[in-house]
């Protein structure tokens, strides 16, 4: 694993450990549906990582 890699998955634990419960939800159905897609939620949360983190934050204000 490349020192990016590890950077990019650190960012990912850091987002699953520090999320609210709303966000975990958030992320759970993220990561079912990239299942479904037969996609891994850690390659589309690299593939769009900023976007993932938004929609997240955004989604949890709302409710």
């Amino acid at each position: 694993m490349t020192p990016k890699e590890r950077e990019h998955l650190q960012k990912l634990d850091d987002l699953v450990l520090n999320a609210s419960s709303e966000e975990l939800m958030k992320i759970q159905e993220i990561d079912y549906q990239t299942q479904l897609e037969g996609l891994s939620f850690y390659s589309v949360y690299l593939d769009s990582s900023s976007l993932v983190n938004q929609n997240i934050k955004k989604s949890s204000k709302k409710s």
